[in-house]
């Protein structure tokens, strides 16, 4: 179904639909897709009738979203429009200024790799949120599973009340541009409409937490001479620590576009001389046209739950995270691919009572850990280090720069997080079989792949070339390392997991794979057989055939200590989760 502009939006707004999200944005966006991909429709209603191409506050999506992109068949088209592509650099430089020294580097930040990446089937990318929000908007123009609305706004929920069959739809209240208003009807409904989310606001959800003590400001503008005067190599990223204006820099593409983002901003004084403090970042007098320019400062909120009964969060309307790191964007996509599936799963009918309830138990202590670890790295930022003699040449200029780079080392885990992006896991969730194993301790930098119930599959390339991920069906799936197991083991643990599943009527595929090394796969699974959740995480793993029916029964929320009954046991699960995350 097409986009529907402001001028008809309301007009051609269902009555009653059983999905409605409220916000377009990328979680919502992504979450309608996702949905879409599962046979499930949705309708999106987005305040927003078009993209502002200036306000590009997110510009990473990191190797996991880009794998979740890659799964619904865009990761090619979000690389393809990013205006910058990852051959061009893959580096974070410190420096004086960008006519200036090298401080120091970070190489392959943010999961950017020039050649085949090992970790996940899909390495970084970076490209500014609106370009990705223009794909996300593309593919929802061409899928007929999903209507967006835009230029309309939800402003008001009045939830269903019963339960079951007996269930009363929700009511949501939503206004045009116009002024005009009118009621839809609907059975599930995920607030995806930011941090001031009137969803959340609805159900009397509070977000805890605080801000920064100090402020920032964001600067898009063009320069014709920049590009020639940096002495410096290509970087995605310039953090220049001279006390004039601290802050970082980068090309926004390869046109002459830069972003600028000063930190520690006073916004209560004057009016900051922009032009001024770019060219004292560059260390030389450029061409600045400002573009845009926006204010902001850093928030660490969560909200104190995900949601009540079929009433969901998503993204920014249940956490705020400060950028560092550039994990927020990517933990609303996280918390989407997480309740697609569940949220597909209860509709198609083989979703037990327990599963929709195990998303704020698994995604909640995910954004609590990365807003931690964003915080933290928000304590170490330019100004911290600036120092007007880190330019100069000599001995005594080689000895500051030497100290310098020393103390930034500190900032490594905002560039090198592949223990935060990959290595979150949901051990403590109500729906993940435990077989006594641990997974890795937490750590934002050093990711140990491991096949723990509750992590994330560790992934591997195929002999045939593709990835382990590409051999993963569409719902569950039981993987068997073709190589370590033997001849009757596959169908000694088949056969109980494909009984269940059709008991149950999940989809389930039974996938038997090699590795493309000499060590077989079981070797890093810890087992023979693993059963994959829809989401790519570890549900269960082992040799037994009834362990496993019994992982699948629990991972689709019938099994009764599965099951989450009232704000109580929620809780519980939550702190379970958390003590693992």
């Amino acid at each position: 179904m097409a986009i529907h502009p402001p001028h008809e939006a309301l007009d051609r707004l269902p009555s009653g639909t059983r999905v409605l999200i409220a916000g377009g944005g990328p979680s919502g966006l992504f979450l309608a897709l996702d949905l879409a991909h599962r046979g499930i429709p949705s309708v999106v209603v987005e305040p927003r009738a078009s993209i502002d191409p200036h306000r590009p506050r997110a510009k990473t999506t990191n190797a996991r979203t880009m794998t979740h992109l890659r799964r619904l068949g865009l990761a090619d088209a979000l690389r393809a429009a990013a205006p910058l592509p990852v051959r061009f650099s893959q580096d974070v430089i410190f420096c004086s200024g960008l006519t200036g020294r090298e401080i120091t580097r970070f190489p392959n930040a943010f999961q950017l790799d020039a050649g085949r990446y090992d970790a996940q089937p899909e390495c970084g990318q970076q490209v500014p949120q609106p370009v990705l929000e223009t794909v996300l908007r593309e593919a929802v123009r061409s899928h007929p599973l999903v209507s967006l609305h835009t230029g309309v706004t939800v402003t008001g929920l009045a939830p269903g009340t019963g339960t079951g069959a007996a269930r009363a739809p929700h009511r949501v209240q939503v206004e045009d541009s116009a002024g005009s208003r009118r009621v839809v009807e609907a059975e599930y409904v995920v607030g995806a409409d930011g941090g001031s989310s009137v969803v959340r606001k609805s159900l009397g959800i509070a977000l805890e937490g605080g801000s920064a003590a100090r402020s920032n400001l964001s600067v898009l503008f063009r320069s014709a001479q920049l590009a020639e005067l940096v002495e410096l190599d290509p970087a995605v990223q310039y953090w220049v620590m001279n006390p004039q204006a601290p802050g970082m820099i980068g090309p926004a593409n390869l046109d002459g576009t830069w972003w600028v983002i000063l930190q520690g901003v006073d916004l209560s004084g004057a009016d900051v001389d922009l032009a001024a403090s770019i060219r004292a970042m560059v260390g030389a007098e450029i061409d600045v046209d400002i573009i845009a320019e926006d204010p902001w400062t850093a928030r660490m909120l969560l909200a104190e739950r995900y949601g009540d009964g079929t009433i969901f969060l998503v993204g920014d309307a249940a956490h705020l995270n400060p950028p560092w790191g550039g994990h927020g964007f990517n933990t609303c996509i996280g918390d989407a691919a997480n309740l697609a599936w569940k949220l597909a799963a209860e509709i198609h009918g083989w979703g037990g009572p327990g599963l929709l309830a195990s998303y704020g138990a698994e995604r909640r202590p995910v954004a609590q850990r990365t807003i931690q670890d964003a915080a933290d790295n928000g304590k170490a930022l330019a100004y911290d280090f600036a120092d007007e003699r880190l330019g100069e040449g000599g001995p005594a200029g080689d000895a500051l720069r030497a100290e310098a780079r020393t103390a930034l080392q500190v900032k490594r885990s905002e560039f090198d997080s592949l223990g935060l992006v990959l290595g979150y896991n949901y051990a403590g969730s109500p729906i993940v079989s435990s077989d006594g194993g641990l997974p890795p301790q937490p750590d934002p930098i050093a990711y140990r792949p491991s096949a723990a119930p509750g992590c994330l599959l560790p992934h591997s390339w195929l002999p045939d070339g593709r990835s382990l991920y590409d051999a993963l069906g569409e719902g569950f799936t039981l993987l068997v390392d073709a190589d370590s197991a033997d001849e009757q083991a596959p169908a000694a643990v088949a056969e109980p997991v494909a009984r269940m599943a059709a008991a149950r009527g999940v989809p389930l595929e039974i996938r038997a794979v090699r590795a493309g090394s000499g060590t077989p796969l079981a070797s890093a699974w810890e087992a023979d057989f693993l059963l994959v959740r829809p989401d790519q995480h570890v549900a269960w793993r082992g040799n037994d055939g009834g362990s496993a029916a019994e992982a699948l029964d629990r991972a689709t929320g019938w099994a009764s200590d599965s099951i989450l009954t009232g704000s109580g046991n929620a809780d519980r699960a939550v702190d379970r989760a958390g003590a693992n995350a």
